[in-house]
């Protein structure tokens, strides 16, 4: 059986998912498996799959859709490998990823995630010149509530052990464990890296790089703000009885963070009246960002105020340099 798993749950995902398989396939480390979730697609999702079926270390699995938490859940069922990682169908990982983490977590038997940083990339698969640089060690429970050091689903590798300390059934699941909590359709990731970090031992520990390239769907960038944040209330709610101290330590802060990021989400499509809400919105929970990370909290809020007050004419100049630089 191969050493190493790699998930990727695909939905509607034909245009994206060649150049994800093929980065995949060229990863350095060998001994792998690639399990492709097909999540109820109606495009040639599950057709691009079966073209890569001569390389014997990928698999198709089908299902009706699930949502990403449920695609992972059915790929960690089929998933034979001690370390497994995941791969999000739009988003690349760099050849040396695999390797990397698989050493991590060889030489560190008390990591149960390991996690690199993310290089962003358009939605054409072009550098955007931004990157996703985590704090890497002496990741906490706190660390991963208030600022989600992992990043994103692409980002980690995970030991089995670790995914079975968290694995639950619900009553009317008959077929496999959830790892992943199948009612949310957004901040899935945060709920179980909080949730392994809260009710296990298992270390959270990043490694040098940029080795995962995620994509940003620039139409998607702010819609919806009020559902992620919904979403992460949920997380919020659903964990707090695991640690009431913790929370209650921690959550305001944590809060204040959430709607930073959104507002730097909002910031990034250009949605002035959203971003400059929610930062505001931000520093009524909390000035902790400010203190922590006065630079980034700084350039949030004015870049929001810029946009609430000036429009995105000077934000769409500097970004159209920004990427002019980043591609020279």
């Amino acid at each position: 059986m191969p050493r190493a798993s790699i998930v990727v749950p695909a939905y509607n995902s034909a245009r994206t998912l060649p150049a994800t398989l093929d980065a995949l396939l060229a990863q350095t480390y060998r001994d792998f498996e690639i399990v492709v979730v097909n999540d109820g697609s109606t495009d040639g999702t599950a057709e691009v799959a079966r073209g890569y079926a001569a390389d014997p270390r990928v698999r198709l699995v089908e299902q009706a859709n699930r949502g990403l938490a449920g695609a992972r859940n059915t790929g960690i069922a089929a998933a034979s490998g001690e370390f497994v990682g995941f791969c999000d169908a739009d988003d690349l990982w760099k050849p040396t990823k695999l390797a990397a983490h698989v050493a991590h977590l060889d030489l560190s038997p008390d990591v149960g995630i390991s996690f690199s940083g993310s290089e962003l990339i358009d939605e054409e698969g072009r550098r955007m010149g931004m990157a996703q640089t985590p704090r890497l060690w002496g990741v906490t429970a706190a660390h991963v509530f208030k600022r989600n050091p992992i990043g994103n689903g692409s980002a980690p590798v995970i030991r089995r052990a670790a995914l079975d300390a968290i694995a639950y059934r619900p009553g009317f699941e008959t077929k496999r464990d959830w790892v992943f909590d199948e009612t949310f359709r957004q901040s899935e990731d945060i709920e179980c890296w909080l949730r392994i970090a809260l009710t296990t031992d298992w270390q959270i520990e990043g490694v040098r790089g940029l080795l995962t390239c995620y994509r940003i769907n620039g139409s998607g960038l702010s819609a919806h703000t009020d559902r992620q944040l919904a979403a992460w209330e949920r997380v919020v709610s659903k964990l707090r009885p695991l640690n009431p101290a913790f929370f209650e330590r921690h959550e305001a802060t944590a809060r204040a963070y959430q709607l930073r990021y959104l507002a730097r989400r909002a910031v990034s499509a250009l949605d002035g009246d959203t971003a400059y809400g929610l930062v505001q919105k931000a520093f009524e929970q909390s000035l902790r960002p400010f203190l922590e990370e006065p630079i980034k909290s700084t350039v949030t809020l004015c870049a929001a105020a810029t946009l609430k007050i000036v429009g995105p004419a000077p934000l769409k100049r500097a970004a159209r340099l920004k990427m002019r630089t980043a591609t020279r």
